[in-house]
């Protein structure tokens, strides 16, 4: 009874019974360029709101150094960085069976999402707080609510990768995407000032609560925006199937498409190449014991490189490809990372941290949009499971594989990190080809 009752409430949250009447591709154009001012606008402001909220719980810079206060353990800043780095991945392919039998896409990011994702994210200043007299109980709740929150935004993202894909052309993603995070970013440059205000100012636990607090809440007012989005509704959908019989025609896909599977290899090395991502400010603290405030300050420079970046990135995306993008920022990667390795002074770790940022927008950008160029449109969801999913599996071993390396030592670490975005850079550049370019593969 209760098993039927959940069903029931799921299908009506995700609107699955509403009935899609058959389209031609001209009208689904037709409304996508209706609605394309509407749906620009209403997505940018989401994810300013959203990027101006990740300012304050940047998992380069805040996060680290609040797991510090809480442990001098590498290892838990480790299992942050493992969150961070695989939890929005993982999940995907997981969540992608069933999204891709959904008429809408729209009900899943919204009203499952609120739930999933945005929620958690209120544990985290009681967190903050707790964390005072009661350190593990403090670091338990800020687990949960982070990884709540990340794995949540994994769960729905497959439906607001395809969302994104139902609202632009291929030839628009890169503009809109470039736009969001480059005034989402912008606006984060505020939110890092502030961020260094705070904890400057402030002492531990209030700081963080403070910070903690200014994140959910503007997490939160991005969701409104994504609200108001006009989806337009295709008709194609994927017959049911179980999940064994789905998980059994994946490898199909990966072999029968060659070009993607080249890709899943060159995207797996990127992200060794951001192994030691989570690690650079407790490097920096140990090797020149710089303040808290100045952490505020580093997560200003990666905000700085990620808006620049980010907004040329997304019309060179629009222009040249996704695949030039990516090679972009595994170059960008290396020299953070050799920077990072080689610094004589403590200065130097804006640019790092600049660097950085310039290789995460690009990479956030053009992983997401590239993935939708090799898939046919009725198996995006697939696609975008598939790809994150392998990279969320792989993300969980990297930031291990730092912690391991951090333990031994920083420039072991920072080498082998700017070593595996030179391997990337030569793999996709020299052995994987632009989507676009490409005859669509058939998929069973």
């Amino acid at each position: 009874m209760l098993k039927t009752q959940f069903h029931t409430t799921m299908r009506w949250l995700l609107r699955a019974n509403t009935p899609i009447p058959e389209r031609s591709d001209g009208e689904i154009a037709a409304d996508m360029e209706r609605n394309y001012h509407w749906n620009f606008t209403t997505h940018v402001l989401d994810g300013v709101f959203f990027w101006l909220g990740a300012s304050f719980m940047s998992s380069a810079t805040i996060i680290p150094l609040f797991v510090s206060k809480l442990s001098d353990s590498p290892w838990a800043i480790g299992l942050a960085a493992v969150i961070a780095q695989a939890g929005w991945y993982f999940p995907q392919l997981f969540a992608a069976n069933a999204t891709e039998r959904l008429p809408l896409m729209k009900p899943v990011v919204v009203n499952l999402g609120f739930f999933l994702e945005r929620l958690p994210l209120w544990l985290l200043p009681i967190a903050a707080l707790v964390g005072a007299s009661h350190p593990q109980l403090g670091l338990a709740l800020f687990f949960i609510g982070y990884a709540g929150h990340i794995l949540g935004a994994g769960a729905v993202a497959p439906a607001w990768q395809d969302l994104v894909a139902r609202c632009f052309f291929p030839e628009q993603r890169g503009r809109y995407f470039g736009t969001a995070t480059f005034l989402g970013n912008g606006t984060g440059l505020l939110g890092a000032a502030l961020s260094a205000w705070i904890l400057a100012a402030f002492l531990f636990p209030t700081n963080f609560a403070l910070l903690f607090t200014l994140a959910a809440f503007f997490v939160t007012v991005s969701w409104v925006f994504l609200a108001l989005v006009r989806e337009p509704t295709q008709s194609h959908m994927v017959a049911r199937q179980s999940t064994r019989q789905y998980l059994g025609k994946l490898p199909a896909i990966v072999q029968q498409d060659e070009e993607f599977r080249r890709f899943l290899l060159a995207r797996t090395l990127l992200v060794f190449g951001s192994l030691g991502t989570g690690f650079v400010t407790v490097a920096a603290i140990a090797r020149w014991e710089v303040a808290d405030g100045v952490v505020g300050f580093y997560t200003g420079a990666l905000l700085l490189g990620q808006t620049l970046g980010t907004f040329v990135f997304g019309f060179l995306s629009d222009r040249r490809g996704n695949k030039l993008v990516l090679e972009s920022s595994a170059a960008f990667g290396m020299f953070a990372f050799l920077l990072a390795w080689m610094a004589p002074f403590a200065m130097l770790y804006y640019a790092v941290f600049f660097m950085l940022g310039i290789a995460m927008g690009g990479i956030m950008l053009s992983s997401i949009l590239v993935v939708l160029e090799f898939a046919p449109s009725s198996r995006r969801p697939t696609y975008t499971g598939l790809a994150n999913t392998t990279v969320g599996a792989f993300s969980i071993a990297a930031p291990l594989l730092g912690a391991l390396l951090a333990s031994i030592s920083y420039d072991w670490l920072f080498a082998v990190s700017a070593g595996f975005n030179l391997v990337a850079l030569v793999a996709l550049h020299w052995w994987v080809k632009e989507p676009r370019q490409l005859k669509p593969v058939p998929t069973s």
